[in-house]
């Protein structure tokens, strides 16, 4: 029945809505809405550089809020490669022939995640898919030092993108709305991937601002503005509601921390793995 939903129900709309309601400004809504997703979900107002609801003129800035200076150290290691944000990791591993593993029994491939004929930069390299939950610090930050040349928005699905829908969905990640934001690092190109889902309701850049709303009919390729080179750690946008990132590396350029695997959880700045050139 849940599956049969995720089919059904008016994706888009339901974004919008969520969008307009994240936006409310009436005082007691909001902070019932701040007590009550902390209490649901665990959020450690300790980490908040400010824990004053006042402070947050709606919840989307509640949401999306700063963290306190030194809550989230930045592994300084010139070889190392940090988690770009908060969460759990859902899959990583090898690209096996320009093919991505989201679930047993289901796959995608990169082609596919980054609507393109060719998949040469990544055919054979690793990936890593990290699932955001709402308890999460919800702003993306770079996972190496890197200039952004390129970004692609990919309308597609809102499917959610929880645990249980990788395992039913077929080529889930690839269906769903997503922006692919192009990396030129020391190992290469870089792919980083925000994808969207049901009920995220705005994807945000620093470069560029918000991408959605409005929500596209087509592959656009957008021109990276402003800012574009970005220290390891530095914010690069931020998800208005909770989803996932993919990272996709070349060949022979990385690899992974030994005791990292499917289910483990992360914190922004940890180390996650090892530069190799």
């Amino acid at each position: 029945m849940k599956l049969f939903f995720q089919h059904v129900l008016p994706h888009r709309l339901l974004s919008r809505l969520m969008y307009h309601l994240m936006r409310i400004r009436f005082k007691p809504i909001k902070h019932f809405t701040f007590n009550r997703m902390i209490n649901t979900f665990g959020i450690n107002m300790e980490e908040a550089a400010s824990a004053n609801f006042d402070d947050y003129e709606h919840f989307n800035a509640f949401f999306t809020r700063a963290l306190k200076p030194g809550v989230r150290p930045i592994d300084a290691m010139s070889d190392s490669i940090i988690s770009p944000v908060d969460g759990v990791v859902s899959q990583m591993g090898r690209i096996k022939d320009g093919r991505i593993f989201q679930a047993k029994g289901h796959e995608f491939t990169c082609k596919e995640l980054l609507a393109t004929e060719f998949d040469d930069d990544f055919r054979n390299g690793q990936f890593i898919t990290i699932y955001l939950s709402p308890k999460d610090y919800h702003r993306m930050h770079a996972p190496v030092q890197c200039e952004l040349k390129a970004m692609r928005h990919i309308p597609g699905r809102l499917f959610s993108v929880a645990d249980w829908t990788t395992q039913k969905i077929p080529r889930l990640f690839a269906r769903n709305e997503r922006l692919v934001n192009t990396l030129h690092t020391q190992i290469g190109k870089v792919a980083y991937v925000y994808v969207g889902a049901i009920l995220v309701s705005s994807m945000e850049t620093v470069c560029n601002g918000v991408i959605t709303p409005p929500y596209a009919s087509q592959v656009t390729d957008i021109i990276p503005e402003g800012k574009t080179r970005y220290d390891k750690g530095d914010e690069m946008g931020r998800f208005n509601m909770g989803s996932t990132v993919i990272l996709l590396f070349p060949e022979n350029s990385m690899a992974f921390e030994t005791e990292l695997s499917a289910g483990s959880p992360l914190k922004m700045g940890q180390r996650m793995g090892t530069l190799l050139s």
